[in-house]
């Protein structure tokens, strides 16, 4: 196949709808809400791309994958190659082509983004990533040679698959150690099936597997094995067990029964098998009102998931408005489009229940934005005399997390900051040598493309530690 347009001819081609499943359909299950494109839409897609000498989709990945190289490939039918291309750069394609922010990232910086709207790198990202998977093209990932180093992983999210990836392959010996009975993280616990289908992430971790990487489950560091012990096996460790810890409302109301931090209602419906038809999975409340708080995709995700579960009022309430909602657009749209109700500038400033302790209401108060805050985002300030009562039998709480103590806890020599987050340097390196951290223990609540690339980076300065140790 050529590709042998002109900037001029690529100009004209208008961008790709990304085909899914209806909407009407969807709510009843938990599969997957985008079908991918298919091989001639995305050669069409691809050919969309101007080929710029200045790459500033590249400088918008945290990743730097050689964006205009697989979509060259792409565009000229040479599906191998372009496959070959992603995964020399990205170690979970068919994830972040499925829930990177794109849209503000590669995608925000790339010429096109005007009336037509920019290439969509994501899109062509999972397309790519899926026909390598279902055609079984991809070929072993070369090893160096074994250093005899060992390097510790804590978190088997994004963060510490993508770290532990590129260690193998500088071969070095990896452990990563997870704390629940299953790997994948946030991967696994946090984003519902319809949006990261189990079996990619299971076919992402085998790949990593397959490389020499071992993965010890049930393993709580912090209290099966403190940092401290680890070093004492291992020659460097990087810490990516991400920021569990859920952020409360702080109102009257949020010890009673169906109330839920979005972690653990996520936690319970993916992990656990809470959306999953007949006996075994874990239990969780449903009711046909469902409130969230919150505005981000946590939230989305919540709010989406309590309609599948059920909730023929599926209501997301958010503080501010529309346009500084933090959720993707596309999840945005996708929630609409399910019939999701969103409830703008309002608060909740309690939580009412019955005689039973079951949730029946929640009691908000309208607000009205006044000057940016430190986020950059207006306030929103509470309008006196505006509060109302809202019947609910279901409240999910999402509006953020902060770092669990329980492994810096047990090792004071990590230094933190004020919200009890991981301090580093630019290299990722801890106050303790050898040791390094990334994600959202560093990050505090951050997207998988971030984390990915702090386990990216990471791993190329504990390569560097690592070899600065052998040559002593």
């Amino acid at each position: 196949m050529t590709n042998n347009l002109t900037n001029k001819q690529r100009l004209t081609i208008g961008r790709v709808s990304m085909p899914e499943r209806d909407a009407s359909r969807r709510i009843e299950d938990f599969d997957e809400v985008n079908l991918g494109l298919g091989q001639a839409a995305a050669v069409e897609e691809a050919n969309r791309c101007i080929r710029c000498k200045n790459k500033p989709c590249m400088e918008g990945c945290p990743i730097a994958v050689r964006i205009p190289e697989f979509l060259e490939k792409i565009a000229e039918g040479d599906f191998q190659s372009a496959a070959e291309i992603m995964r020399q750069d990205n170690a979970l394609p068919a994830i972040a082509g499925r829930v990177c922010p794109q849209e503000k990232q590669c995608e925000a910086r790339c010429v096109r983004s005007g009336s037509s709207g920019p290439v969509a790198i994501g899109w062509l990202e999972r397309f790519i990533a899926d026909w390598s998977r279902n055609n079984s093209t991809k070929r072993p990932a070369v090893v160096s040679q074994k250093t005899g180093f060992k390097v510790a992983v804590v978190g088997s999210g994004p963060g510490g698959l993508t770290a532990a990836r590129e260690l193998a392959l500088m071969g070095h010996d990896v452990i990563i150690f997870e704390a629940l009975h299953a790997p994948g993280g946030v991967l696994r616990y946090g984003i519902p099936e319809f949006r990261l289908p189990k079996s990619i992430v299971d076919a992402e971790i085998a790949d990593l597997q397959a490389l020499g990487v071992k993965i010890e489950c049930n393993v709580v560091v912090g209290k099966t094995i403190t940092v401290p012990q680890i070093m004492e096996e291992f020659d460097a460790c990087f810490v990516a067990n991400g920021a569990g810890l859920p952020v409360f409302l702080n109102i009257a109301g949020e010890n009673l029964k169906g109330v839920y931090s979005a972690n653990e209602y996520l936690t319970r419906v993916n992990l656990m098998g809470a959306y999953l038809e007949g006996p075994g999975g874990t239990p969780v409340s449903r009711g046909p009102v469902a409130v969230v708080f919150g505005g981000g995709n946590t939230a989305m995700d919540a709010v989406r998931t309590a309609r599948r579960l059920g909730s023929h009022r599926a209501i997301l309430a958010y503080r501010r408005g529309r346009e500084e909602m933090p959720a993707r657009v596309e999840e945005v749209h996708h929630a609409q489009q399910e019939g999701i109700e969103f409830m703008f500038l309002v608060n909740p400033i309690e939580i009412i229940g019955d005689r039973q302790g079951w949730v029946r209401a929640v009691r908000m108060i309208r607000t009205e934005l006044g000057e940016p805050d430190s986020s950059g985002r207006r306030r929103p300030i509470p309008i006196s005399g505006s509060e109302f009562e809202l019947p609910a039998d279901i409240v999910v709480v999402a509006i953020g997390t902060s770092a669990n103590p329980l492994l810096t806890a047990t090792c004071p020599q990590l230094k933190l900051n004020k919200r009890g987050n991981i301090e580093v340097d630019s290299d990722g390196q801890t106050s303790i040598k050898g040791v390094f951290a990334g994600g959202d223990i560093v990050r505090n609540g951050a997207t998988v493309i971030l984390a990915m690339g702090d386990g990216k980076r990471s791993a190329f300065q504990i390569d560097r530690y690592l070899k600065g140790k052998q040559d002593k």
